[in-house]
């Protein structure tokens, strides 16, 4: 199994535990709000029998403690209470700044008769009062509790996430530099070596149009060993002909490629078109996609490049006839370890897109691809 697809995998079974565990969360913490509901409204009932039992003039004896102890109790649930004329007769456990300002009594009456059914006190004298309640501060905590605490997982989870990939980014991006310095210290001395053999080759007339392709050769080399010796610093771009450029790359693989390979060049642009390039870099961008359209296409068809020019930017539509790219794995592609192949490493289009966005500062995607007629990659580069 692919190491991006076992980690995706992964990254949906921790998300559906965390949509679990959140569900759940919920479910209990809403179970608890219902209990604690019913339990205020059972004290509430409580309450308005003991009001009731005031307000009857007959039993006013001894038990009267009993009831105003009743009525004392309640020091959480916000109470308003009216008399058959609508008028306010007395109010529990409202702010106190806001107590004698009716206008916010009957709003806050109004959201209260919506929350909870009113409980009707029956007067001996045929009359009745009315009682509004609201939720008790603790019962309103308690209901927006989960979702405190699932806002406070989801931010730890995503700074937790952020500086993960950012010690994994750094993690990478030493090993990366560590094995392009010692890459470019290794081809070192066969290159020298090879130098001193092509001299002594060129020293026979006959092998002249040899020795000038295998200069070619060590000349691309020693571009190679420049490149992973550079990795890691700031490339140094200086400003170059981007039609020359391409014209070089293309040129310096078509000989290297198979015959059953043909490139087709397509400049929509002026005779030159001049930006801030590494040639060396911009050259390896070129190879790796010219390599991934040749296995793609196993060594038979066309390779189109299409050069557009605008105001801002320079556009490169790199297109094959080959097997192609299933939609879903677009943004998975230029991961580094991505690959297809049986044999690689998945670092061509890491590489690739590392070049033209870190170092360029342009774009590389895919424009598009159809599975068995071809894929398009564009690049953006700016002027």
């Amino acid at each position: 199994m692919n190491f991006y697809t076992h980690k995706r995998q992964w990254k949906v079974v921790l998300f559906i535990i965390a949509v679990v565990i959140g569900v759940l969360s919920l479910t209990y913490t809403g179970r608890l709000v219902q209990k604690m509901q019913s339990e205020e409204r059972k004290n509430m009932e409580i309450w308005a029998e003991a009001q009731a039992e005031i307000a009857n003039t007959e039993n006013l004896n001894q038990e009267i403690n009993f009831y105003l102890k009743i009525l004392s109790t309640n020091t959480t649930i916000p109470v308003i209470l009216v008399n058959d004329d609508n008028k306010i007769v007395y109010t529990a456990n409202i702010k106190k700044s806001k107590v004698n300002n009716e206008e916010y009594l009957y709003r806050k009456l109004e959201k209260m008769e919506v929350r909870h059914e009113p409980i009707i006190i029956n007067l001996p004298d045929n009359s009745k009062n009315i009682i509004y309640y609201d939720d008790s501060i603790i019962l309103k905590q308690l209901s927006i509790y989960p979702y405190v605490q699932l806002g406070v997982i989801s931010l730890f989870i995503l700074i937790s996430y952020m500086a993960f990939s950012s010690s994994r980014k750094a993690e990478q991006n030493q090993v990366w530099v560590g094995m392009s310095k010692e890459t470019a210290h290794q081809l070192g001395t066969p290159i020298s070596s090879l130098m001193a053999w092509v001299e002594i080759l060129d020293q026979n007339n006959d092998n002249k149009a040899y020795t000038s392709e295998m200069e070619k050769d060590i000349y691309k080399l020693q571009m190679i060993a420049e490149r992973f010796s550079k990795i890691g610093s700031a490339p140094e771009l200086i400003i170059y002909d981007l039609r020359k450029s391409l014209v070089s790359a293309i040129d310096y693989m078509k000989i290297r490629t198979s015959k059953n390979i043909t490139f087709n060049l397509v400049f929509e642009a002026s005779d030159e078109l001049f930006l801030p390039l590494n040639n060396s870099l911009f050259h390896w961008v070129i190879e790796n996609l010219v390599k991934n359209s040749v296995d793609a296409m196993s060594g038979r068809g066309t390779i189109t490049i299409k050069l557009i020019e605008n105001k801002k930017d320079a556009v490169i539509e790199f297109s094959d006839t080959g097997k192609g790219i299933s939609k879903s794995k677009h943004k998975w592609i230029f991961n580094p370890g991505y690959t297809s192949k049986e044999r690689g490493w998945g670092l061509g289009l890491s590489l690739t897109k590392r070049i033209i966005e870190n170092y360029h500062k342009g774009k590389i995607f895919v424009l598009n691809s159809e599975i068995n007629k071809g894929t398009t990659f564009k690049i953006i580069l700016p002027k």
